[in-house]
């Protein structure tokens, strides 16, 4: 959401391209990851060259030489196949204006000369959504449980705080297996959607930027969130399979003209073909050079 709201560019690497320091657990921390952000293709690997690496104090690093992501980006072939999930076939809830931005965006991927066509995700969305529920409370929930089970500090916890840790202590190991069970055949089902595919395009997220007054969004296009994450649910599929993924300026749209980003989402270790295709979506494109139109004063 960061880069895409403030049209900018964002890179979420493959899991362990970037060490995850500090950490108290260096082993089962395996969904979120470090990346950078900028306002160019070019300055992301750049800055990723510079925070890649392997590190001892990290055992789930990746070993690979990231120095030559800094070297000037090539263009990606030609004829690259990119599948657009959209909304996953109408499992996400979408404001209205996210898929014409997007879709408009992905017109910019087409002029290059690569293939874009709608894609089927292929695996259910919402056992993926589910094992990922149980994963986020399990590493979430635990991190915070020191605080929530101290009498003192409880209160300063956020209402959402609380809900990690509490969904964390009811979790058993069978659920937490079973999650990672899920997880894994998410994995092989991405392999298989690679095989047809270069690249994977979802939006960056579900909704424009919303007012501060929300914590955030309860409802989408009139269906009801169930969680305090839920509206997030799109960034779920690269999270889940460890998969390099761009956000790059899609445009200004809704009731506000406010801006989106589109995930390009690349195969495992992929990440400098990812880092092309955004390199060369920047170059034809000038939304960074834009600023969404001014709202009228009260």
């Amino acid at each position: 959401n960061p880069a895409g709201w403030n049209n900018i560019f964002g890179f979420r690497p493959s899991f362990g391209r970037v060490p995850k320091l500090p950490e108290f657990d260096v082993f089962g921390q395996q969904l979120g990851v470090e990346g950078p952000m900028a306002r160019s293709a070019a300055d992301l690997a750049q800055l990723l060259a510079i925070q890649g690496g392997h590190d001892r104090r990290s055992p789930l690093s990746l070993g690979e030489d990231p120095s030559g992501l800094a070297h000037p980006l090539e263009p990606p072939r030609r004829g690259l196949r990119i599948g657009w999930l959209g909304s996953l076939e109408g499992h996400l809830a979408l404001e209205s204006g996210v898929t014409e931005v997007c879709e408009d965006a992905l017109q910019t991927l087409v002029a290059l000369g690569c293939e874009v066509e709608p894609a089927r995700l292929g695996f259910d969305a919402e056992r993926l959504w589910q094992a990922w529920i149980v994963l986020r409370s399990m590493l979430a929930g635990g991190a915070l449980s020191a605080h929530y089970l101290d009498p003192k500090r409880r209160d300063l916890l956020k209402p959402e705080a609380v809900w990690e840790v509490e969904q964390g202590l009811r979790r058993n190991a069978h659920d937490i297996y079973r999650a990672s069970v899920a997880r894994s055949d998410w994995y092989r089902a991405a392999l298989s959607l690679f095989e047809r595919y270069d690249i994977l395009a979802l939006p960056s997220a579900q909704v424009f930027p919303f007012d501060l007054s929300s914590n955030w969004p309860s409802e989408i296009a009139g269906r009801a969130m169930d969680t305090y994450h839920r509206w997030m649910e799109v960034v779920i599929p690269a999270t889940m399979a460890g998969l390099p993924a761009a956000s790059v300026p899609a445009g200004f749209g809704g009731a506000r003209g406010l801006p989106m980003g589109l995930q390009l989402i690349g195969k495992p270790r992929g990440d400098l073909q990812v880092l092309q295709l955004a390199h060369a979506y920047d170059r034809a494109s000038d939304w960074v050079r834009r600023a969404p139109p001014p709202e009228p004063l009260d």
